[in-house]
């Protein structure tokens, strides 16, 4: 949770930064271009080796690499020496880090837990996510507004020791090192054929990517929309992602608090369709209050879709190709968003952010009636 917190404090802090030191909403999807470009080069490989190697030791590296890159961006701007190119490259660096750390992250969840808790597991950790969603935004504006954005950068490196310690300190069962007959290519080969030829693990993977290019890719505009549409400052920005993850955060809590229910697949379907209802009321609103509303809204229908589609996905697939196919996941989910957010990022320079958002809910909702209409296995899923 510590951890998490200074996250989303370096997260809204750096678009703000790059947005202060710009004025371009373009810079915005470069640097969300540059963090999704690792995900393509080397998440699936990622994948392979969370099945190869203890993913508590996986997470140690990652984490500690991450804590590191926090750092050079503190020093960079608290000597007042950082450029765009920096936040640029540094958040390419991240994106390496976390093209490893997410297939391990992902899988690592049924070493805490056992099988029957998963479900409930993976919600809980969306709650605790979206937590600092909530709340990590805005203390981040009020930071960048009070001391500056080198503070948010500093307070994220330090946040990293929580989390290392918190895996270190860790009883768990080791689970045993899988015979390593084939290559990492062939490994490769066999959880992509896996994915594809099982239609509900394929149907919910493409489903969160849709989301993904879609429509969390466009909510990488919100500093822009926070003072081009609003007309407010950093400590807008921070509201404004805080809201979604306020949402965000009670959809989590709501999926936790019903614990086995049985009808996952139709909750799934729902939040489908009222994600990009609430996307198209955002994109209509003018005044900070609806605004942060909505995006409440869409917070919480995202998480209903992300959620439920990871712990559906987990529950179908076998403990010997888990990494892998949450390396996939992963991949699809983290890989798209980028190349969304450079799409939006261009798009908002030529017709505007409101324009771009209203598109992106359109797509989204199209995308879901094909779904609802060819995958009906989708709303039988327990």
């Amino acid at each position: 949770m510590v951890s998490l917190f200074g996250t989303w404090m370096q997260s809204t802090a750096q678009s703000y930064l790059i947005f202060e030191l710009t004025r371009s909403p373009v810079y915005l999807g470069y640097v969300a271009f540059a963090a999704g470009v690792p995900t393509w080069l080397f998440m699936l490989y990622g994948g392979v080796i969370a099945d190869r190697m203890p993913r508590r030791d996986l997470l140690v590296i990652t984490q500690t690499g991450m804590m590191l890159l926090a750092f050079v961006l503190a020093g960079l701007t608290f000597t007042g020496l950082v450029q765009p190119w920096h936040i640029i490259v540094l958040a390419f660096a991240l994106g390496i880090a976390n093209a490893f750390d997410a297939p391990a992250r992902q899988s690592f969840v049924l070493e805490m837990v056992e099988r029957e808790d998963l479900v409930n597991a993976i919600a809980l950790n969306s709650a605790m996510f979206n937590t600092a969603t909530a709340v990590g935004p805005a203390v981040a504006g009020l930071t960048y507004a009070l001391l500056g954005p080198g503070w948010c950068f500093l307070l994220n490196g330090a946040s990293f020791l929580a989390v290392i310690a918190a895996l270190l300190l860790m009883h768990i069962t080791l689970q045993p090192k899988p015979a390593q007959r084939n290559s990492a290519v062939e490994d490769l080969k066999e959880g992509v054929r896996y994915v594809t030829t099982h239609t509900v693990i394929r149907s919910l993977i493409a489903l969160v990517g849709a989301i993904s290019f879609f429509g969390v890719s466009a909510f990488t505009l919100i500093p822009a929309w926070a003072v081009t549409v609003l007309g407010g400052d950093a400590t807008t920005n921070g509201l404004l992602v805080s809201a979604r993850g306020l949402g965000a955060m009670s959809g989590a809590l709501l999926i936790a608090s019903l614990g086995n229910f049985a009808w996952r697949g139709k909750l799934l379907t729902l939040g489908t369709f009222v994600f990009p209802a609430m996307m198209l009321l955002f994109a209509q609103m003018r005044a900070l209050p609806l605004s942060l509303l909505t995006l409440a809204g869409t917070g919480t229908a995202q998480i209903l879709i992300l959620n439920l589609a990871n712990s559906l996905l987990q529950t179908q697939v076998t403990d010997e190709l888990r990494g892998r196919v949450m390396g996939i996941y992963s991949l699809i989910f983290f890989g798209l968003m980028p190349i969304g957010g450079l799409l939006a990022g261009v798009l908002a320079d030529l017709a505007g952010e409101p324009t771009t958002v209203m598109l992106g809910a359109g797509l989204s909702l199209a995308f879901a009636m094909l779904i609802r209409l060819r995958v009906r296995e989708l709303q039988a899923l327990q």
